[in-house]
């Protein structure tokens, strides 16, 4: 079963892969170029360039360039660490993710520089997935990089969701985020195809909204940081960059009445409930009867692992079976193990099925994995429970209680061969949760 749990989880990674989503998108034809439900005929256009950040990005330009081919005249594009493909003239530029590094501020300096080049008869196709909120970045003045990076630390332990965080990296942006970047793409047309890691699909969200107007404020921000306070825990230039914003003496981020947006079209072209879809057709063909339970999984991981169990417990439905759920969990960080929000997830669910299942024959297979191969800052995208991982941990004297009471998935699914090593996927839709019921 859990191979069955592995072919599931994989069908669904597949099917949102560039390589299968972007020419359904883009084609070029008759001296026609085509984008979404747009045609650019080849006279109108003076040139055509490519930007791109998040982990797919390297995927999709790789992609871009096999339907484009020559007509693309310069890009730049910014993904994570060991993510890139070679590409013919699409500069490629490796970030680090999920805290930013020099490389992503050299890469938001350089996207903008080449916008900047652009004017009235350009076409600029901006490729968008998860992870660019980290990979493409720009310091607002006054605010040093190493500063943003607390920032970003202190929400990913947080427990705040990726909304809220890319609600505050929105207005920690002079230039990029929260559809800033079409300040500086204006008058080009500017055509983004995106792939969501965002629950429910919000458009200005995802990445941060380099290309869409925000609807979130400074007001917005600074409620955030109150709530899981951290306020008292930032540098002193954070707090005075977002007071001038809550003042009115620094700009807010580009609304939807803002004339930039009159020239941009954004197309949503990968999703979790794509990905889920795959899954569900895959498991009918081994013959187990899918249910997909939700694409909106949020919500702090061990809580929703226990509620997970919990209705599998009373799931009364045709048997084999196979639950999916689909989305993104939070983990609220207190101690210093490794691990991410999969792991913790899948180990949490093993505690709730050792009370539940004394029966060890009778254990369902659980799976949680991330569609873009990383689960936190491990090797891992996921982990997953089986009766397999039950015995190694009963042999070797593993308690999971104490390992989940560490956040220390990582290392107890390490030893109990519950680890999920895919490498990148060079996609990102959230997360994937597999459950087989014999």
């Amino acid at each position: 079963m859990r191979n069955d749990a592995l072919k599931i989880f994989t069908a669904g990674v597949r099917a949102v892969q560039p390589q299968y989503l972007l020419p359904r998108h883009m084609r070029w034809q008759h001296d026609q170029l085509q984008l979404g439900d747009r045609l650019f005929n080849k006279p109108d256009i003076n040139k055509v360039y490519v930007i791109g950040a998040g982990k797919a990005s390297a995927a999709m330009a790789r992609e871009t360039e096999t339907i484009l081919g020559s007509r693309i005249d310069a890009g730049i594009i910014v993904t994570k660490y060991e993510h890139s493909f070679p590409l013919k003239t699409i500069q490629c530029i490796e970030a680090a993710h999920p805290v930013p590094d020099d490389n992503s501020v050299l890469a938001g300096r350089e996207m903008i520089r080449l916008l900047k080049n652009a004017d009235e008869k350009d076409v600029v196709i901006a490729l968008i997935s998860g992870g660019a909120s980290a990979l493409l970045v720009d310091c607002p003045p006054g605010i040093l990089l190493s500063e943003l990076q607390v920032v970003f630390n202190k929400l990913l332990q947080s427990g705040a969701n990726i909304e809220e965080m890319n609600t505050v990296r929105k207005h920690l942006s002079a230039g990029i985020k929260g559809g800033q970047l079409m300040r500086t793409a204006w008058p080009a047309t500017v055509v983004s195809f995106i792939l969501s890691d965002v629950i429910g699909d919000p458009l200005d969200s995802i990445a941060s909204g380099p290309t869409v107007a925000d609807r979130s404020t400074f007001a917005d921000a600074w409620e955030i940081l109150r709530k899981y306070r951290l306020v008292d825990k930032l540098p002193v230039s954070i707090i005075r960059w977002l007071q001038s914003g809550l003042n009115a003496a620094v700009a807010e981020t580009p609304k939807p009445d803002d004339p930039v947006f009159t020239k941009s079209f954004n197309y949503l072209i990968g999703t979790n409930r794509v990905a889920l879809d795959a899954a569900a057709a895959m498991a009918r063909e081994l013959h187990y009867t899918p249910v997909i339970i939700t694409d909106c999984l949020q919500g702090e991981a061990r809580d929703k692992a226990r509620e997970l169990v919990a209705y599998v417990q009373q799931f009364a439905g045709p048997r084999p079976a196979c639950l999916l759920l689909g989305g993104e969990t939070t983990v609220t960080i207190k101690n210093p193990g490794k691990g991410g929000r999969n792991q913790e997830f899948a180990l949490a669910a093993m505690v709730a099925l050792q009370q539940a299942y004394p029966d060890t024959d009778q254990i369902p297979v659980i799976l949680s994995a991330g569609t873009d191969g990383t689960d936190g800052p491990t090797n891992a995208a996921g982990a997953v429970v089986d009766k397999g991982v039950l015995q190694l941990a009963a042999q070797r004297a593993l308690l999971s209680e104490k390992y989940l009471e560490q956040n220390d998935s990582w290392n107890f699914f390490n030893q109990t061969n519950g680890l999920i090593i895919t490498g990148p996927t060079h996609t990102n839709v959230m997360d994937i949760v597999v459950v087989l019921i014999p």
